[in-house]
């Protein structure tokens, strides 16, 4: 089996080579190609990557690679985890949104939209030449904004399957709340990427004794904290919000605290340095702790349970993805993506049936929906006035002059990843 990590160069690659090593029996990985353009970084991670699988006894074979199309040859699944413009361009998705008033973050609001108009044509240009090297191949996106960049991919026909860490994440807190093992927590899990709710624990599967109310009575203070949203409006909402809903219900409160701390995009660069000069020791050969920090915490085991099940060798019956409605939320077309609890085998996931939400959760669903169908049209087609018209849907932004002024700040601040500005 041949698997290839494109942005195989991130800090981030020792733990998807570590899950890799551990889960082995799971994905027997043969062939692992990390691609990535930038030659320092890639030989960095690529050579902790191999003291990764030497230590842990791994006979399967790393390649480090800056030329994609040989990397995706005859690979069997492409794991997508790209940045276009690296961290610099993070930082400024992050800083200029918060100049008029509104959140300053890398997969929602202004900054998302920047994100995904970078983003889309980039993924779509790789997805193209992994289908021409092997039309088989099913592609895995973790590459944020994980839900518009997924739907442009399956609506150019491709094998595709978007991938979060915030469901596997809240099955293991959930799990070590209740002392019992992960696989048995079954999450009601819907929305959308970055915009979904847990509606349901269930313990044994789909079918099993829910206990979010037992969690909710038991656990929700810390549960709160985690989330940093007040217990109070976790008990009166009967559910559990992802922590990206702290952007939409406390709007506000959040936009005065990125106003008065460093950016996570600066915290993050500077994480990265102390993780790429640790990387180049050669005595290291473990993915060390600093790692846990710079978030993605269980991408791998996610990663591997999804490769696994797509191509026909375990993985988990059900997982948590995002992929197309398909009438699983009729509010919403059969061509928008959510982010659901799924049945997953080698044809591709089918989301399970779930209860329609209560409406105060499926108007910001169907909004921030209507916003992915325009920031993908503008990713797709480009102009100012097709950006405009994301901006004013978008529920954290919504009035004309704040559009206007986010607009000529996009623009001007990617216009060297715009071939159309």
């Amino acid at each position: 089996m041949k698997l290839t990590v494109v942005g195989g160069g991130s800090t981030y690659t020792p733990e998807l080579v570590d899950g890799f090593a551990r889960l082995r029996d799971t994905l027997p990985v043969e062939e692992l190609v990390l691609v990535d353009p930038a030659a320092e970084r890639l030989e960095l991670v690529g050579g902790l990557a191999r003291r990764i699988f030497a230590r842990q006894g791994h006979p399967g074979r790393i390649v480090t690679t800056d030329d994609l199309d040989a990397g995706v040859d005859g690979a069997d699944a492409v794991l997508l985890q790209l940045r276009v413009g690296g961290q610099a361009a993070r930082e400024r998705d992050e800083t200029w949104p918060l100049e008029c008033g509104c959140i300053g973050q890398e997969t929602t609001g202004a900054g998302g939209l920047a994100k995904a108009l970078r983003t889309v044509p980039v993924v779509l240009d790789i997805a193209e030449r992994v289908r021409r090297a092997n039309p088989r191949a099913w592609i895995i996106d973790f590459t944020n904004p994980v839900g518009i960049v997924t739907r442009a991919l399956l609506q150019a026909g491709h094998r595709a399957v978007g991938l979060c860490n915030v469901a596997i994440g809240f099955q293991r807190k959930f799990a070590g709340l209740l002392g019992t093992a992960p696989a048995d927590v079954h999450l009601a899990h819907v929305g959308l990427n970055h915009l979904t709710w847990e509606t349901g624990v269930r313990l044994g599967g789909p079918e099993g004794e829910n206990v979010l109310p037992k969690l909710l009575a038991e656990h929700g203070e810390a549960i709160a904290d985690d989330l940093r949203l007040p217990r109070a409006l976790l008990d009166r909402l009967g559910v559990i919000p992802s922590y990206y809903l702290r952007y939409f219900y406390a709007h506000d409160e959040v936009v005065g605290d990125l106003r008065t701390k460093p950016s996570r995009a600066a915290e993050v660069a500077a994480m990265e340095r102390e993780l790429l000069a640790m990387y180049g020791d050669p005595a290291l050969d473990e993915k060390p702790a600093l790692l846990a920090k710079r978030g993605g915490a269980y991408y791998s085991e996610a990663a591997v349970d999804l490769a696994a099940a797509l191509l026909g060798g375990g993985g988990s019956p059900y997982q948590v993805v995002n992929t197309f409605n398909r009438g699983t939320l009729p509010f919403l077309p059969d061509d928008a993506v959510i982010e659901v609890q799924a049945a997953v085998g080698p044809t591709g996931p089918v989301p399970l049936p779930v209860p329609e939400p209560d409406p105060l959760f499926a108007g910001l669903i169907a909004n921030v929906t209507a916003y992915e169908d325009l920031a993908l049209e503008a990713a797709l087609r480009g102009g100012r006035d097709r950006v405009f018209r994301a901006l004013l849907a978008h529920p954290l932004i919504g009035q004309y002059a704040y559009a206007d002024t986010l607009t000529d700040r996009l623009v001007a601040h990617n216009r060297e990843h715009l071939a159309w500005a």
